[in-house]
């Protein structure tokens, strides 16, 4: 720990570490600590963020944009954040966690034989992913990021984030006083398809149910609103497929082919009102739903990915888990309501997860 004094292997992460590495970060540990098949990458700790507002003498700066606020007001929220994510902007990130990130990366690069492996670099902030909160939506991920400057800058970007307005809007109203970002930097998987996964049906919480979401490439175009994903309604018990609507797909996202990022094509005419997922790929994510749920003790919104190219269930990745949140208030939805409409409501028009 010495040489990495802000950074851990996501794999050394346990639920405890909460508090210090955030929560997207420490359910990752926990998942592979279950053998739950999750991608492979390290964690920044919240300590790295503080040393940044620290030495660039933002704490002032916040505070005082954070004080002109009312989460009630629009206006208010989207002049703060200009400001405060102006000034983060132009400040560096310190040359030890810069340091740090470039050695973990390498480390990265070492294990899995790719020299500048693509990664995802997501916010894992202090109260994120928690039984009461989750922010999703509220903060930022950054898909397909090669290169340890290109790393560090989506670090920054994750860390600004943590003042959108929504995210400001957020904590105001849960009376959240602290503020505070650790990041996970993981492998990218080339998706196939990916999807969301509540281990109950989020619309009327019926817990032998799981409800999955599935559409082709990426899930950009999903959160983008281009397009309407497959929905899967699948006993938790017997695995029936109690419900099936498929939907014609017509864009997806898929790696950038000079290597950064990710670009928007159509879907092959003949793949379009194609089911993404058959019956084993339901019956292999059931599966992980059941274990991530047993995991955790607790329902589970589950974000996944299978890989292109690859059997299963070898290719059924689990890139992050957080409880599902305000249940009761599912349960109350008007009758109508589907699982998709729920999906969407979690996320921001600005969440860029995979």
């Amino acid at each position: 720990m010495s040489a990495h004094g802000h950074t851990l292997p996501l794999s050394a992460l346990r639920g405890e570490d909460r508090a210090q590495f955030g929560g997207k970060s420490s359910s990752l540990g926990e998942l592979i600590a279950a053998a739950i098949p999750v991608p492979p990458g390290f964690a920044l700790s919240i300590g790295a963020f503080r040393a940044f507002v620290e030495e660039a003498g933002l704490a002032g700066k916040i505070a005082v944009e954070l004080s002109r606020t009312s989460p009630d007001d629009v206006d208010s929220l989207g002049a703060a954040s200009h400001a405060i994510s102006e000034a983060m902007r132009s400040a560096p990130v310190p040359d030890v966690v810069r340091a740090e990130l470039g050695r973990r990366y390498d480390e990265l690069s070492e294990e899995v034989g790719v020299a500048e492996p693509p990664v995802a670099v997501r916010s894992s902030a202090l109260g994120e992913d928690s039984q009461d909160a989750t922010f999703a939506g509220q903060q930022e991920t950054y898909l397909w990021v090669r290169g340890a400057d290109h790393v560090c800058d989506a670090v920054r970007d994750c860390w600004v984030s943590l003042y959108s307005p929504p995210a400001i809007a957020y904590r105001a109203r849960l009376g959240q006083a602290e503020r505070a970002m650790g990041v996970t930097v993981q492998l990218m998987v080339d998706a196939e398809v990916s999807g969301v996964m509540f281990t109950c049906n989020p619309v009327s919480g019926d817990p032998s149910m799981i409800a999955v979401n599935a559409s082709w490439g990426l899930g950009l175009a999903v959160v983008g609103g281009e397009v309407t994903p497959d929905d899967y309604l699948v006993s938790k018990v017997t695995g029936e497929v109690v419900r099936e609507h498929v939907h014609t797909k017509d864009v997806e996202y898929v790696p950038d082919g000079g290597g950064r990022g990710a670009v928007r094509i159509d879907v092959p005419e003949e793949r379009r009102a194609l089911a993404c997922l058959d019956r084993p790929a339901l019956e292999a994510l059931v599966d992980v739903g059941r274990r991530v749920e047993r995991r955790f003790g607790a329902h589970q919104d589950v974000e996944w990915a299978i890989a292109r190219g690859r059997g299963l269930p070898e290719s059924l990745f689990v890139v992050q888990s957080r409880p599902v949140t305000a249940l009761a208030r599912r349960r109350q939805a008007p009758q109508g309501t589907s699982a998709m409409s729920l999906v969407m409501s979690r996320f921001g028009a600005g969440d860029r997860e995979a």
